[in-house]
């Protein structure tokens, strides 16, 4: 017998929240090429997850700003139009996520957030603040796919890794949370999630 699923912790970035980088930079930087290589080596993924493992913005702006003096106003304009870059929620994903808690199942999230950025988040999109509680990587310093952030999760919040479902966009962090013991699934949509939920004995 399979083992109930009592715990399902959703990550947010592009699974509740749209979220995509080069929405302000289209007006930043208008010429394809120059912005493709602009968030290709200057304001990289690897740049920004940092902020994810709690470095300052100030410190990362600086960081990269005495590499490139010249671009320092691209370079700051990340974090000074970072909400444009999450321009709106999925409605699909977030009414299974808000059917669960109003179900009374015990939701948390997970994710790899600088700290600032997700607070200005939860006021934007208030169903952020309705599930248990969240664990976010910019204020303990760790980052997924790390199995340590998943175990401080299920130890904050008192969650049987067994009996644990963790629903993230990244197949390496879906790996990770399967490394740390629990059950996980990959997120490409709306629907395959309510499959892969029932699969896990869930109805949406």
């Amino acid at each position: 017998m399979t083992t109930e699923i009592r715990h399902i912790v959703f990550d947010i970035g592009k699974v509740l929240l749209h979220y995509d980088p080069t929405l302000p930079y289209s007006r930043v930087i208008p010429d394809d090429a120059e912005r493709e290589w602009f968030l290709a080596n200057v304001c990289t993924h690897e740049w920004n997850i940092e902020q994810d493992r709690g470095r300052t913005w100030e410190e990362a702006e600086e960081l990269l700003i005495a590499e490139h003096p010249e671009r320092a106003e691209q370079i700051r304009a990340f974090r000074k139009h970072w909400n444009e870059m999450v321009p709106h929620a999925y409605d699909d994903s977030v009414a299974i996520f808000e059917g669960l808690i109003a179900e009374g199942r015990d939701v948390t999230m997970l994710t790899n957030f600088a700290s600032d950025t997700f607070r200005e988040a939860q006021m934007r999109f208030p169903f952020l603040n309705k599930p248990r509680g969240v664990t976010v990587s910019g204020d303990i310093g760790l980052i997924k796919p790390d199995v340590a952030i998943y175990d401080a999760h299920a130890r904050s919040f008192g969650l049987d890794p067994a009996s644990t479902i963790f629903i993230d966009d990244s197949l390496a962090n879906v790996e990770g949370a399967k490394a740390a013991g629990w059950h996980a699934v990959h997120f490409t949509g709306a629907e395959k999630l309510r499959s892969d939920l029932a699969a896990h004995g869930i109805k949406v």
